[in-house]
């Protein structure tokens, strides 16, 4: 394939229209892999148990068809257009009038401007798709963590082995850097849960929050573990103080730390390790 060729099918526009594609893939992640797991919880925990439940019903990432929870009204392809689906029904379920969340076309343009901002940060080459990749994966993962405080290890465990695969196969950073920020990554939020549990007797944090920014310094690096959690923590506190001003964050409820870990990692990926240390003086 030619050069410019390549370049065309790889530029912003083109991405961001991939990306719109995607994140309508990921709206389903989002809400049936949370549901997946519960159902394999549910038949294991029965079997180990060995008592009968009425067996939860069958669903994959593909089967049974979208439809409205409220009618059961079968979503038609061109209803599941991304973005222009949603506007075409007003926001509607187009037999029952049902309001659907806006949350679904907010995911949608969410991926294609990240996919397009992947675009313009690493060039018309292979390794953008890689990058691609990695955004998928963090908005599926911050969408299924702010839902059900979960961050399931079917996908937070592929992002790190794929980090470090990366690392090896030469296509992001050097294999050291990239071993030593799974394991500084792991290590650091590791230590915080279990001296906060220590002192307090509470759990502060989920497992998956380690396994995250594991894969996030797998991906990044070493030297941008650090950056991340404060950056984590910084969106975190702003975030849940503006929720707790505006009644969103009730008494006694937390606001999971995935999606903000996420976030600061995309943060960091876009700016680049050399500005990020710049911004912190460490350059």
């Amino acid at each position: 394939m030619e050069a410019s060729a390549v370049a065309l099918l790889l530029s912003p526009p083109v991405l961001a229209l991939l990306g719109l594609c995607i994140g309508s893939f990921l709206n389903v992640v989002i809400h049936r892999l949370p549901l997946m797991l519960e159902r394999g919880w549910r038949l294991d925990s029965a079997e180990m148990l060995g008592v009968k439940i009425d067996e939860p019903a069958a669903i994959s990432l593909s089967k049974p068809r979208s439809r409205c929870p409220s009618c059961g009204h079968m979503i038609a392809w061109h209803e599941n257009i991304p973005v222009l689906g949603w506007l075409r029904l007003g926001g509607k379920c187009a037999a029952c009038k049902t309001k659907i969340s806006a949350r679904y076309p907010f995911v949608e343009i969410l991926t294609a401007a990240l996919f397009a901002a992947v675009g313009w940060r690493f060039g018309a080459t292979p390794v953008a798709l890689l990058w691609c990749g990695f955004v998928a994966v963090l908005v599926a993962l911050a969408g299924i963590d702010w839902d059900t405080t979960l961050l399931p290890d079917n996908l937070t465990l592929p992002l790190l082995w794929a980090g470090l695969l990366a690392s090896l196969l030469g296509w992001t950073i050097p294999l050291a850097d990239a071993l030593w920020g799974a394991i500084a990554g792991y290590l650091s939020l590791w230590s915080v849960y279990w001296l906060f549990k220590l002192t307090t007797g509470k759990e502060g944090m989920g497992f998956g929050d380690f396994k995250l920014l594991s894969a996030l310094g797998a991906w990044l690096g070493l030297k941008m573990v650090l950056p991340i959690v404060l950056a984590a923590s910084v969106i975190g506190a702003v975030i849940g103080i503006a929720m707790k001003m505006s009644a969103a964050l009730r008494e006694g409820r937390y606001v999971p730390f995935g999606p903000f870990l996420a976030g600061a990692g995309l943060v960091v990926m876009f700016a680049g390790p050399e500005r990020v240390l710049d911004w912190l003086g460490w350059a």
